[in-house]
C-alpha cells in the first residue's frame, strides 16, 4: 500500500546521504552507450511513490545521488498506484521500452523473470551475495530470491502490519492495548456500541486485495498456517484459515466489525467511530492526519496467536530490466545500492514511515525513534514477518481469497464453504500458471 508517513521528522542526514551516494559500485564499469551521451548515463526508475513525502523524499534522495554522481541522471517515472505501475511496466516491456529499474512485488518479479525481461542481481552486481546483502534484516533477505534460489531483487520500501488505536477510548473502558488476538476480540466487542464499531475493514476486490484480506492473512499465520505455503501452494481452507475467517465473521455478527471501502478503518478511527485500525506501519502519517489530535493514538505490533507472534511483510523491491545497457546496469546498480543504504533508509523511514531494511539505519534515526517508539517494535517484526511467496499466480489466487471474504463478511456465507471454493479456484490458478 502506498499509505505512508510523509511529514514526520526529517533527518539532518543529507550530508551523509550525499557522501554515501558516492560509494563505488561493484558492478563492472560501463563500456557502451545505451542512454549515455557526453560521458553521462540516464537511467529511468518507474515507481508508485507519487505523493506527499514519499515523492518529496524520493526526489530529495535522488537529487543527492545525482549530485554525488554527476555522470548519472535518474528519470523518476511516477505512477499513481501499484495497479497502474504493474500495468505500465508490463506494457513498457511489451513495447520494448522498459524502464531501467522498477518497483516490483514478489509475484511481479517472478512473472518478469519467467519472461526473461529482468536480470538476476549477479549479472550486474557481480555476485549472488553482493556486499550489503548480509546487512538486511533476515525477513528482508528471504524476500529477495525467486524459487530458483537466485537473487533477483534488491530491497526498497518495506513495512509490516500494526494496530493503530484510540488510547482514550480503551482507557475509558479500563482496557489496555491487546497483546493476543483473543484479547483483541474481547476488547473489540467491549468498545462497540453507541455509534462505535471497533474495527472497519476493506476486503478489496479480486484484482486489488485490501486491508481486510491482510488481516485475514495475519490471523491465519498467527494460527499456525499462512495462506500460502513456501512453495506458493494456496492453503486457504486449512483449519487455521477457517478459524481466521470465522473469527472475522463472529466480530461482524457481534457488531464489532464493519465492512467499507477506501481505508474505512482509518476514517472511522479518526472520526472516533472506531477504536482500532489494522494497517501498514507506513500508514502512520495518514492515521495521524485522520486523528488530527482529537485523542491520543497508540500504535502496537499485531497481537499474537496460538502459534506466537506473526506478521505480514508488505512493500516492494527493486528489479533491473533486461533491456538496460551495460552503462545503465552499472549506474542502476549504484542507485539501487544507494537507496538501500543505511543513510538513505534512515531518511526514507523517518519521513515516510516505511521501515528501514537494515539495522544500521537505526543509530541514524535516534531523534525519530525517541518520538516514535513504535518503530523499534515494528522493525523487529522484519525478522519474522511472512513475505508474499514469489510466484506468478499469487496475485490471481489472492483475488480468490478476497471473494471468500466478501461472501462471508458482506453476504453471510459459511466461512468453510467460502474458503473451500476459494481453494479450488486458487489451485486452478496455480495449475494454469505452471
Amino acid at each position: 500500500m502506498s499509505t505512508t508517513s510523509r511529514s514526520l521528522v526529517l533527518l539532518a542526514a543529507a550530508t551523509a546521504v550525499a557522501a554515501l551516494a558516492g560509494c563505488s559500485s561493484t558492478a563492472p564499469a560501463a563500456k557502451s552507450g545505451g542512454a549515455s551521451s557526453g560521458g553521462k548515463t540516464t537511467i529511468s526508475f518507474m515507481q508508485a511513490m507519487s505523493s506527499g513525502t514519499q515523492k518529496s523524499t524520493l526526489v530529495a534522495l535522488t537529487s543527492a545521488f545525482e549530485k554525488a554522481n554527476p555522470d548519472i541522471t535518474v528519470d523518476l517515472q511516477f505512477q499513481p498506484d501499484y495497479g497502474t505501475l504493474h500495468a505500465k511496466e508490463t506494457a513498457a516491456v511489451a513495447a520494448h521500452n522498459a524502464p531501467t529499474l522498477g518497483q516490483a512485488y514478489e509475484s511481479w518479479a517472478a512473472e518478469f523473470a519467467n519472461s526473461k525481461v529482468i536480470l538476476p542481481v549477479a549479472q550486474y552486481g557481480g555476485s549472488d551475495s553482493p556486499a550489503g546483502l548480509a546487512d538486511f534484516y533476515t525477513g528482508v533477505q528471504n524476500d529477495l530470491k525467486l524459487p530458483d534460489g537466485k537473487l533477483w531483487m534488491w530491497p526498497f520500501n518495506k513495512s509490516v502490519q500494526v494496530i493503530f488505536y484510540n488510547q482514550d477510548m480503551l482507557k475509558a473502558k479500563g482496557l489496555a492495548a491487546p497483546t493476543t488476538w483473543d484479547q483483541f476480540a474481547t476488547e473489540a466487542k467491549a468498545v462497540s456500541g453507541g455509534g462505535v464499531t471497533a474495527i472497519s475493514v476493506d476486503p478489496g476486490s479480486n484484482a486489488a486485495p485490501g486491508g481486510g484480506d491482510t488481516m485475514f492473512e495475519a490471523l491465519a499465520a498467527a494460527n499456525g498456517t499462512p495462506d500460502f505455503a513456501k512453495d506458493g501452494t494456496p492453503q486457504f481452507n486449512s483449519p487455521a484459515a477457517v478459524q481466521a475467517l470465522t473469527y472475522l465473521s463472529d466480530l461482524k455478527k457481534a457488531g464489532a466489525l464493519a465492512v467499507g471501502s477506501n481505508y474505512p478503518g482509518e476514517t472511522a478511527l479518526g472520526a472516533k467511530k472506531g477504536a482500532f485500525d489494522l494497517s501498514s506501519a507506513a500508514g502512520y502519517y495518514y492515521e495521524n492526519q485522520a486523528v488530527g489530535g482529537k485523542f491520543t493514538m497508540g500504535t502496537e505490533v499485531l497481537p499474537t496467536g496460538s502459534s506466537g507472534p506473526s506478521n505480514i511483510m508488505t512493500g516492494t523491491n527493486l528489479v533491473m530490466f533486461a533491456s538496460a545497457s551495460p552503462a545503465q546496469q552499472a549506474a542502476g546498480w549504484k542507485y539501487m545500492q544507494f537507496l538501500a543504504s543505511a543513510s538513505s533508509q534512515a531518511q526514507w523511514s523517518s519521513t515516510t514511515g516505511y521501515l528501514p531494511v537494515t539495522a544500521k539505519a537505526l543509530p541514524l534515526m535516534s531523534d525519530f525513534l525517541a518520538k516514535n517508539p513504535y518503530m523499534n517494535t515494528a522493525v523487529a517484526a522484519l525478522e519474522y514477518a511472512v513475505p508474499t511467496p514469489p510466484f506468478a499466480w499469487i496475485a490471481k489466487a489472492q483475488g480468490e481469497e478476497v471473494v471468500a471474504l466478501q461472501n462471508v463478511l458482506e453476504k453471510g456465507a459459511d466461512p468453510k464453504s467460502a474458503l473451500d471454493a476459494a481453494q479450488t479456484a486458487a489451485l486452478a490458478d496455480q495449475k494454469a500458471a505452471q
